[in-house]
């Protein structure tokens, strides 16, 4: 059911130190920054030949990345994103298998404008999954 890994999402206390790191130490190509409003944070993505890194940055006082930071100041991996063909039926078959998906389980459009849902970390191991329809 799952395609290809889309991209792992790290959310940091510093966006442009974060973003420096990646271009001048690791010689990445790093990309803008994005406003990301419905989901209350900013995002920058790192291009790599096999996927990305998405950076994430809390935007507003109640934004979801300022709890994580909050438990982890110095930052740490948020979530991975797999590709799916159909995000309707992915959720369905997750949902019938006894997956729990976040929020009303109606796809919200991600950071590259494409339906997204969030499933449960304590259904996969303490991960948090974000799957995106291609």
């Amino acid at each position: 059911m799952i395609g290809r890994l889309n991209h792992v999402a790290i959310a940091v206390p510093d966006l442009a130190a974060a973003s420096a790191q990646y271009a001048d130490v690791l010689g990445a190509t790093v990309g803008a920054p994005q406003d990301e409003p419905d989901h209350g944070v900013t995002v920058v993505f790192i291009e790599l030949p096999n996927t990305k890194i998405e950076l994430l940055y809390p935007l507003g006082d109640d934004s979801p990345i300022r709890g994580f930071l909050d438990k982890n100041p110095s930052g740490g991996i948020h979530h991975m994103c797999f590709e799916v063909e159909d995000i309707i039926a992915a959720r369905d078959r997750l949902k019938a298998e006894g997956a729990r998906v976040l929020g009303s389980g109606d796809p919200k459009i991600g950071a590259h404008g494409k339906p997204v849902l969030f499933l449960h970390p304590k259904d996969f191991n303490g991960t948090l999954i974000e799957l995106e329809q291609i």
